[in-house]
């Protein structure tokens, strides 16, 4: 799918990965839709990527019905919607039982998958209404649908439960999603990244950096965001890219702790 003039829809875009995806998508010409929580972040990513490229809707990605809102919204402004790229989310480091025996806070649990795994269907799941409206391109193509899952998908580290349910839930549902979804043109792939220079990471002391770094077979550095914007676009411009989860790692798998 060519990226000039398309709609693309970037959820966790005030900072972070979902930031460096707009910044990817604008670059390339399309035009993109910040939906985050933070205001402040999401006004100032809009500044940053030009109001003529951008605009932002302050969204909580789990409710169903202001997520059905937003969409009608973007479809009254801007006609179409042609690319969703899923990447709020939260995560939490509490283990199955604590030092005291006591088990998990089942409200923290509940509360990673409604943003994490509800959130990113939510999205989806309306961002592929939209796209279903489109008129195919020369491709055949209605849209595409890049959700944001983990290494903790797969490489779960202690306490990492929640998280990593959710993000093993964001990879499974990739296959039968993208097969739900092949009649109507629409294609669905999931990027699974490492560990990234996000401002979260970026604020550990530099030991813990280290220590995280030393792991990291090659190259032997945090994985940069724009690494992620990149295969964003990469995603979305070859066509014959479906159904798969791609690990964005430097070849790390993850130590238990």
């Amino acid at each position: 799918m060519n990226l000039i003039n398309k709609v693309a829809v970037v959820t966790g875009a005030g900072s972070g990965l979902g930031r460096a995806a707009a910044q990817a998508l604008v670059d390339g010409g399309a035009k993109v839709v910040v939906i985050d929580m933070n205001a402040e972040a999401g006004n100032t990513a809009v500044a940053e990527l030009g109001e003529s490229q951008a605009r932002f809707i302050q969204l909580d990605v789990a409710s169903g019905s202001d997520v059905e809102a937003a969409f009608e919204t973007i479809l009254a402004d801007l006609g179409r919607v042609d690319i969703c790229v899923n990447c709020a989310g939260i995560g939490i480091a509490e283990k199955t039982i604590n030092r005291d025996g006591d088990p998990h806070n089942l409200d923290h649990y509940r509360k990673v998958i409604e943003v994490n795994l509800i959130g990113t269907f939510n999205i989806s799941r309306c961002a592929a209404a939209a796209m279903a409206r489109n008129e195919p391109d020369e491709k055949t193509e209605k849209g595409i649908i890049i959700n944001t899952a983990s290494i903790a998908a797969f490489d779960g580290q202690m306490g990492q439960v929640a998280y990593s349910a959710t993000k093993g839930g964001i990879v499974g549902m990739t296959l039968p999603m993208a097969r739900d979804l092949a009649s109507q043109g629409i294609r669905v792939n999931t990027i699974a990244p490492g560990v990234m220079a996000t401002p979260l990471m970026m604020s550990m002391p530099q030991p813990v950096q280290d220590g995280i770094i030393s792991n990291i077979p090659f190259p032997k550095r945090l994985g940069e965001p724009a690494e992620f914007g990149q295969l964003v676009v990469h995603m979305v411009e070859n066509s014959y890219l479906n159904g798969e989860t791609v690990r964005l790692d430097g070849g790390v798998r993850m130590q238990p702790r």
